[in-house]
């Protein structure tokens, strides 16, 4: 019996003005740039012609904005736990700026004063994957670099601490799916499809 394994399409939104200044963006709403919009255009040819069975995507504006451009406004179903790790007193601040008050830090490791743990973010991302495995079918996911990275360790059951060992380009696709049976969660591709 040759069986289609379902797969999860993954992608990160288009470039915002702090994704440029190196800011921590988690839960400030902002837009994409003029080129973050000309990227998530260039996502349609990508993504066109996909048998969904859903659409999800973070209600934050960059991540339905990239969504609306790729071709899927009116599709998507938004997620509050598909939302950017919420960064406490570090939102809005550089990772070197951060350092330079405390030497050594990272976010994975650390965490942010105020905000959200690396646990906590993983038991978002543990709810989405339990609800898309419950399709059985193509799911499509707009959403952040964070969530999405602790997202893919989790999917092949990995600690979400691993998520410190993947990079995610803005407006790039990455896939999960399966080898041989569900039992055997993959990571198909990562960061492709990038403008």
């Amino acid at each position: 019996m040759n069986q289609t394994l379902p797969e999860i399409f993954l992608v990160r939104h288009g470039e915002t003005a702090w994704t440029i200044s190196g800011q921590h963006t988690g839960r400030t709403d902002i837009p994409l740039t003029e080129r973050g919009e000309h990227d998530a255009r260039a996502l349609r040819a990508h993504l066109h012609g996909l048998s969904l069975v859903k659409v999800l995507a973070s209600p934050l504006q960059r991540a339905r904005q990239t969504g609306d451009l790729a071709g899927f406004s009116g599709r998507m179903e938004f997620d509050a736990d598909l939302m950017e790790w919420d960064y406490g007193a570090y939102e809005g601040r550089r990772t070197t700026d951060i350092r330079t008050e405390r030497h050594g830090w990272h976010l994975l490791d650390d965490g942010c004063p105020g905000g959200e743990t690396l646990a906590d973010v993983a038991a978002r991302a543990d709810r989405v994957i339990a609800r898309m495995r419950e399709h059985n079918s193509d799911v499509l996911v707009f959403a952040h670099r964070d969530i999405l990275r602790i997202l893919i360790v989790r999917w092949v059951a990995l600690p979400a601490l691993e998520a410190r060992r993947l990079h995610l380009a803005t407006t790039s696709l990455s896939i999960l799916g399966y080898d041989h049976d569900v039992g055997e969660p993959v990571i198909r591709m990562l960061n492709g499809a990038q403008p």
